[in-house]
């Protein structure tokens, strides 16, 4: 096994003290930062790829993505509290308007944030206006929409005619997930994609913004 395959496999098994080691072994080794969190996202794709095998489950997606983040705090104290690297794309994410459910969007954030995605998250019950002005400021490769509940439709198609309002629309790819999606109402709201799980979502995003997961 290669020192890269080492790391990709010890994140994808959730294995939390050995990643922590092999990237210290790394650090110390003089292994170049980026080349570190390449390898870690490699480790979070193939986690994602598991979850779509049935073969891991999402309590392990949300392990994984935490061993990320832990990650990426100890390569930013090496850095000098800056980043480990620039962020390949961003994403603004946020479930819909009278929508206050974070599980699903909390575990597509993570996956993101895994591959190199810097993403802003806008929380729950973020109305329309809020999306706007997120999609305004930070000019996202792709923003993303959860929503659990069927009463929250038109949520969602409101949101997608707030950025069509605001002149917004070509400039960002739109998709919808959650419990309560479907092809039907990506159609009926305007939105580019539907991803049924959040590693769906997570490949969707990459193709966007042309990241190599």
């Amino acid at each position: 096994m290669t020192q890269e395959n080492s790391l990709v496999d010890a994140l994808a098994g959730c294995q939390e003290d050995k990643v922590k080691a092999l990237v210290k072994e790394r650090i110390d080794g003089g292994v170049p930062l980026a080349e570190i969190v390449a390898q870690c996202n490699h480790g979070m794709v193939e986690l994602g790829n598991r979850f779509a095998r049935g073969e891991c489950f999402i309590p392990e997606l949300m392990f994984g993505g935490m061993i990320m983040k832990a990650v990426m705090s100890d390569l930013a104290v090496v850095l000098g509290d800056t980043q480990a690297d620039e962020p390949a794309a961003t994403a603004v994410i946020g479930s819909v308007e009278h929508d206050v459910h974070d599980i699903g969007k909390d575990i597509v954030i993570m996956m993101l944030r895994g591959v190199g995605f810097e993403v802003i998250d806008l929380g729950v019950n973020v109305p329309p206006e809020e999306f706007v002005e997120a999609v305004r400021r930070h000019q996202p490769a792709v923003m993303g929409m959860s929503v659990l509940l069927t009463t929250c439709f038109k949520s969602v198609v409101a949101t997608v005619e707030a950025i069509k309002q605001a002149g917004l629309r070509d400039g960002v790819s739109l998709m919808v997930g959650g419990a309560a999606a479907g092809e039907l109402l990506r159609e009926n709201s305007g939105c580019d994609f539907y991803g049924k799980t959040a590693v769906d979502g997570m490949k969707y995003a990459c193709r966007v913004a042309g990241i190599e997961p």
